[in-house]
């Protein structure tokens, strides 16, 4: 079974950091526009996608849950 990936939106990210909160291994608050950042992502055309680990899942689909604009996912 592949890994599943993290899909993020950042451009309609209001940067509210819940997503650091839940997995600072993953996300980061950008110090320059205040936005989350996927840590090692790759972005194509505006959307950032990262895969994880299956014992990082739970934890990652607890971000995007806790998102409250909806722009993180976990495929």
């Amino acid at each position: 079974m592949p890994n599943k990936k993290i899909i993020h939106f950042r451009n309609d990210c209001i940067g509210c950091g819940n997503c650091v909160e839940y997995s600072s291994e993953y996300w980061e608050l950008d110090d320059h526009d205040g936005k989350a950042n996927l840590i090692g992502a790759q972005e194509k055309r505006g959307i950032f996608s990262k895969s994880i680990e299956p014992f990082d899942e739970e934890i990652n689909q607890q971000a995007a849950d806790s998102c409250p604009v909806n722009i993180i996912q976990v495929r």
